[in-house]
């Protein structure tokens, strides 16, 4: 009997309108379900309303930071946790290790990586689960 595949929930947080269309159409076209939030403080409220298997963070975004967002994953009982991966302009070695720190399972630098390969790194984490 084949093994029934499950939808994949993605929260992605993004503040910019254009890529984080994009980045939803992308996702959705491999048959993933995305939720999407606008800033630090509604992806605090989807978390604490929805269970999700992935959340894509940027860290510079309104009202609160995505390390604030992690913050409060990892203080907040009430918030259903999932693992974080950065997608972040934020290329620095101290951010860096800030988020990995608060746990992100990954931090991709947005210039130095295309959405397929941001797909792919998906793929690739939701296969190694």
């Amino acid at each position: 009997m084949a093994e029934i595949q499950t939808i994949k929930r993605i929260l992605l947080v993004e503040d910019e309108p254009m890529l984080g269309n994009l980045l939803k159409q992308r996702l959705e076209k491999e048959n993933y379900q995305v939720v999407q939030a606008r800033d630090g403080a509604e992806a605090v409220k989807v978390l604490k309303q929805e269970q999700t298997d992935l959340v894509l963070l940027d860290i510079i975004l309104p009202k609160m930071s995505g390390f604030e967002v992690m913050e409060a994953i990892n203080s907040d009982p009430s918030i259903h946790s999932a693992p974080v991966v950065i997608i972040s302009n934020l290329g620095q070695e101290g951010d860096v290790e800030r988020g990995q720190r608060l746990g992100a399972v990954g931090y991709f630098i947005k210039a130095q990586l295309s959405i397929e390969e941001l797909i792919s790194k998906i793929g690739e984490f939701f296969a190694s689960k």
